[in-house]
């Protein structure tokens, strides 16, 4: 397209919004290049979403094999290998990198192994090859990168997720701290592969924005299955000692371990990118600011995914990896909306949700009709185990549009694409009733719920 710089488009970072950005650029007919300083496949590829639900997969198996009894299956005794897990989940991350690399490829665009920081507004600086790049466009698409724990005296014998994945031994103990998604997950893969573990968590409540029933049930669940779970504490001190760890809480209690995992937030991974130097205004939490087509205050520089810090889930980058390429390269503006997004959280059991909380919903609308049931999966009527599926409708009653649906219990992450759909195009309560019922299934609870939920009276709770 541009004689004057080297490339039309130059994207710093190939996870999946940047990988998307580049690929749908180049088909548009633009020179690209993506600089990547690790692995191409980001976060969810390499160190995320996918090597974590294949953790969650094997740690789910001790139960598969107790149910099994019910249904007349005598299952023998039964060992863990750690390492065989881990080295398997390598080779499917090396097959999916190798994937990235080849579509970019087949797609026209350049792949530099090299770490990119910014010089001016058009031009990149490779370190790794000690030389400079020019291009007409940046897109900077460097993700996001695990917080720390600020202060903390013993931080060195920490963990975060990042490292969780290539452990060389299974620890018999371990305390993750935080109450998000990832620390909750992570819980329950230790405890799945038999270690003992706690969750430790300075809020009064796990998974906070979620649904309040659905955090609730949630953390019963997962104390069922033998997690132990903290709340109101944080770590004030990491000891080493000759057989672990002890950790010392805010209070006052001090909990020996084998490892600790901090699974505290994350943060926009912008550090030493001279963003400052260019000019590109940063957030409070250090996330590259962008309007609704993803541009920056410096004309020419863009940036999608967690480094936006907007709606941090790999199918939010990859959309507006999509629509920055279509706006910028295909004269076709397009704007992600960020209002509806389905997702799903890989705890044990997992929550799949879309649209927004009681809370959230009381709070915009006042009065709201509330729609739940809480039943044994039908699963369980014969393995026996003691465990709550909860399914939760938010209806606004002036207009008998559903605005939230929360599922907590089996295959939630399953139901929730499809739910997604029918809530993100604004389907009625009255709809969902119309729609048959899918026989026997735990969803089809979610078009069956009729009386309206009324919340206990004091004198009835009394």
């Amino acid at each position: 397209m541009s004689d004057t710089y080297d490339y039309d488009l130059f994207v710093i970072g190939a996870g999946s919004g940047g990988v998307r950005a580049a690929r749908m650029s180049a088909s548009y007919g633009a020179k690209v290049a993506v600089a990547e300083e690790y692995r191409v496949g980001g976060t969810c590829v390499i160190r995320g979403c996918v090597p974590k639900k294949l953790f969650v997969y094997a740690s789910a198996f001790h139960e598969e094999f107790e149910d099994a009894a019910g249904f007349g299956w005598t299952v023998g005794k039964s060992t863990f290998d750690w390492a065989t897990l881990r080295d398997n989940k390598d080779k499917e991350i090396d097959r999916l990198n190798s994937i990235y690399i080849r579509n970019l490829k087949n797609s026209g665009v350049e792949i530099i192994e090299s770490r990119a920081e910014l010089k001016d507004a058009h031009t990149v600086h490779l370190v790794g090859e000690n030389r400079d790049v020019t291009a007409k466009i940046i897109l900077i698409a460097t993700g996001a990168t695990p917080n720390g724990h600020d202060g903390l005296e013993g931080a060195e014998y920490t963990i975060s997720s990042n490292e969780a994945f290539h452990l060389d031994t299974l620890p018999k103990r371990i305390i993750v701290e935080g109450g998000g998604y990832i620390a909750v997950e992570f819980a329950g893969i230790f405890n799945g592969l038999g270690v003992e573990t706690t969750l430790l968590y300075r809020g009064e409540e796990i998974l906070r924005g979620f649904d309040h029933d659905v955090r609730v049930t949630l953390h019963q669940e997962m104390e069922k299955k033998g997690i132990r779970i903290v709340t109101g504490n944080s770590f004030t001190k990491i000891e080493k000692v000759a057989d672990g760890l002890k950790a010392h809480l805010s209070g006052g209690e001090v909990i020996e371990t084998d490892a600790v995992m901090l699974a505290i937030g994350r943060r926009p991974k912008v550090d030493g990118l001279g963003l400052d130097e260019v000019g590109v205004k940063l957030g409070k939490k250090g996330e590259v600011l962008v309007d609704a087509f993803s541009r920056t205050n410096v004309e020419n520089i863009y940036a999608v995914g967690d480094v936006t810090d907007r709606a941090n889930l790999t199918p939010v980058a990859i959309r507006e990896g999509a629509a920055f390429a279509s706006t910028v390269f295909n004269d076709k503006p397009m704007s992600v909306d960020h209002s509806i997004i389905p997702t799903a959280v890989f705890s044990q059991p997992e929550i799949g949700t879309v649209g927004i909380s009681e809370e959230e919903a009381r709070a915009k609308f006042g009065e709201v009709d509330i729609y739940k049931s809480t039943f044994r999966a039908m699963k369980h009527t014969l393995s026996g185990r003691d465990e709550k599926t909860l399914m939760k409708l938010i209806v606004d009653p002036a207009t008998d549009k559903v605005l939230g649906c929360h599922i907590l219990g089996p295959h939630s992450g399953e139901m929730i694409q499809a739910f997604g759909i029918a809530v993100t195009m604004g389907a009625t309560k009255a709809q969902f009733d119309m729609t048959v019922a899918v026989h026997p299934t735990a969803a089809e609870e979610l078009v069956t719920m009729k009386e309206k939920w009324v919340a206990p009276s004091v004198e009835a709770a009394q």
